[in-house]
């Protein structure tokens, strides 16, 4: 029995975190499927901008391909990064879907409102997804992990 209850269960999946990279910061998504560990690392990259909740009023479509899923990750932040610059948005919920026919496709919506400075009170402006520490892969456990480093 005592084996039995020893087996690892990933805690609060899905999650996110941050970590430091000189003047820089990375964002790590976790999730049970690689749609999930990119949503939550795309939620990392909101919280780097503002502690304040984000509404997620308005929905944006984003679509990005690459050869490889970690080019794909890279391209999937940095897609999110045009669409909160170029529409003056945060986001607060993603929703992606990944297919593989010889290269990554992504299909994605984004969730948000539009920035305000008040309540949002915005510290940092993301400048774009690195390749810096960058990887995607599947754990022992078959947790999927998604990071790398973001210019700010």
């Amino acid at each position: 029995m005592a084996d039995q209850k020893s087996v690892a269960i990933h805690p609060v999946l899905p999650s996110w975190d941050h970590f430091d990279h000189d003047a820089d910061i990375g964002v790590h998504g976790v999730g049970a499927t690689m749609a999930d560990a990119f949503e939550q690392a795309a939620l990392a990259m909101t919280a780097i901008v503002t502690d304040a909740s984000v509404e997620p009023h308005c929905a944006v479509r984003i679509a990005c391909c690459a050869p490889d899923r970690e080019v794909l990750f890279v391209d999937w932040l940095n897609a999110v990064v045009f669409e909160m610059a170029t529409r003056q948005m945060l986001f607060s919920r993603f929703a992606v879907k990944l297919k593989n026919n010889g290269d990554w496709n992504l299909q994605a919506q984004a969730w948000g409102e539009t920035v305000d400075r008040l309540r949002h009170a915005p510290t940092v402006e993301v400048k774009g997804a690195t390749f810096t520490e960058l990887y995607v892969q599947q754990d022992a456990s078959g947790i999927w992990h998604a990071q790398c480093v973001l210019d700010v």
